[in-house]
């Protein structure tokens, strides 16, 4: 799988243990920043790089998630949700317990997950909820794609 990765300041730590689980389990992992833990760099500029990343690649599919996917970390995980969820085609899901990656996967076919550094100390706690999110099939029952589809005509 191709995972597009970018994180703000409250984030660049856990980025960077993402990034190298995710290539030891044979991902291919491109980082999208920040590169320095730079206090003063906002959130929206990496939800934004990340997005831009899966749009211009020419194996991502806004309609049915496939091996190309985003994970965005920050301190609450709620601000690179929203930016996230701002674009057209992507559905980006707040992961913090094992529910919340099994569900936005399994129901909403999420192509982007969003992880709050705040809540994983435990290296253990985080590896579980993004191997559960990476692994969860979308379920394809018509009325997930019905809602999915009425996502992307919002406005």
């Amino acid at each position: 799988m191709k995972i597009y990765i970018g994180a703000d300041h409250n984030g660049h730590d856990l980025k960077d243990k993402m990034k190298s689980y995710l290539e030891k389990r044979g991902h291919e992992v491109i980082d999208e920043g920040d590169d320095t833990k730079d206090p003063n760099d906002d959130f929206p500029v990496f939800a934004a790089k990340v997005v831009h990343g899966l749009f211009g690649d020419p194996n991502f599919d806004h309609e049915q998630t496939n091996d190309v996917r985003g994970v965005l970390v920050c301190g609450s995980g709620q601000g690179m949700v929203i930016a996230a969820n701002r674009f057209k085609g992507i559905r980006a899901g707040l992961i913090y317990n094992l529910s919340s990656a099994k569900s936005t996967r399994h129901d909403e076919d999420s192509n982007v997950a969003a992880f709050p550094s705040e809540l994983f100390a435990d290296d253990k706690v985080w590896k579980n909820l993004l191997d559960t999110w990476l692994d969860e099939p979308f379920a394809n029952a018509a009325r997930f794609k019905r809602r999915n589809k009425q996502l992307d005509e919002l406005h």
